[in-house]
């Protein structure tokens, strides 16, 4: 049982930190940051922002100034049995530390498919050849409970009394260690359905739609997390959003 434990765990991690086991996911999460010099402004989500913390250097360095971070490698959007804390634990937390929050940078809801993907696919979210790129009514339905707990959660910060949400949502991944580019349409539908949260929920939610300017380069050898560049990326599509809010 321990053996099995271990590979699971060796395996998503060798998925350069898509997730950790139990305390894990904060020895491959950039550190919280809970005092900063804005702490008006705070980010929560997975590990496309926590792995190497890159997308809020590049967000500070623009800003000239610091804001507090609660993102975890393998963060899910509701439950899941990799991170410590979802993502709407991480923006609890956040309020407990300091409720005056005015703009919530985020991403969610990626490692509630991606995860059950890699281990098995038990979705069925992974598109064949022969399915002639249709994703399967079982992987649109876990995406649309997704989109309703989204919305909740949009709800819930909207009533908490922040003024602003930046969503990013996923870029297409791409088959390097894992074989993860039958995740298209599984990413396009799931972007819709967290567009239209974003959209229908209270909060003065923007969604920032990263697919069209994420390529293969900007992908780090896992298939999932960006490298340097794509880091760049997302930083610079969240960053005309971000700046007249600051």
């Amino acid at each position: 049982m321990k053996k099995s434990i271990f590979k699971i765990c060796s395996g998503l991690l060798l998925a350069a930190g898509l997730t950790g086991c139990g305390a894990l996911d904060s020895m491959i999460s950039n550190e919280q940051v809970s005092n900063a010099d804005n702490n008006q402004v705070v980010t929560v989500g997975d590990s496309i922002f926590a792995l190497s913390g890159e997308i809020q250097d590049v967000l500070e360095e623009k800003a000239g100034e610091t804001f507090r971070q609660y993102t975890l490698s393998g963060a899910y959007l509701e439950g899941g049995i990799i991170s410590e804390m979802s993502v709407p634990e991480q923006f609890d937390l956040a309020v407990s530390h300091d409720p005056n929050i005015k703009t919530l940078i985020m991403d969610a809801a990626g490692n509630d498919i991606l995860v059950s993907a890699i281990l098995g696919d038990f979705k069925n979210c992974k598109t064949q050849w022969y399915q002639f790129g249709r994703l399967s009514s079982r992987c649109k339905n876990q995406i649309n409970d997704l989109y309703v707990l989204a919305v909740n959660f949009l709800n819930d910060v909207d009533d908490a009394g922040v003024e602003n949400v930046i969503q990013l949502g996923y870029y297409h991944t791409k088959n390097a260690l894992l074989l993860l580019d039958s995740l298209e349409e599984a990413v396009d539908y799931g972007d819709k359905k967290l567009a239209q949260a974003c959209a229908n929920s209270t909060a003065n939610c923007t969604f920032v739609d990263p697919r069209s300017a994420i390529v293969n380069s900007d992908i780090i050898i896992d298939g999932i997390h960006p490298a340097d560049s794509g880091s760049e990326k997302l930083a610079n599509l969240i960053w005309p959003v971000l700046e007249p809010l600051l």
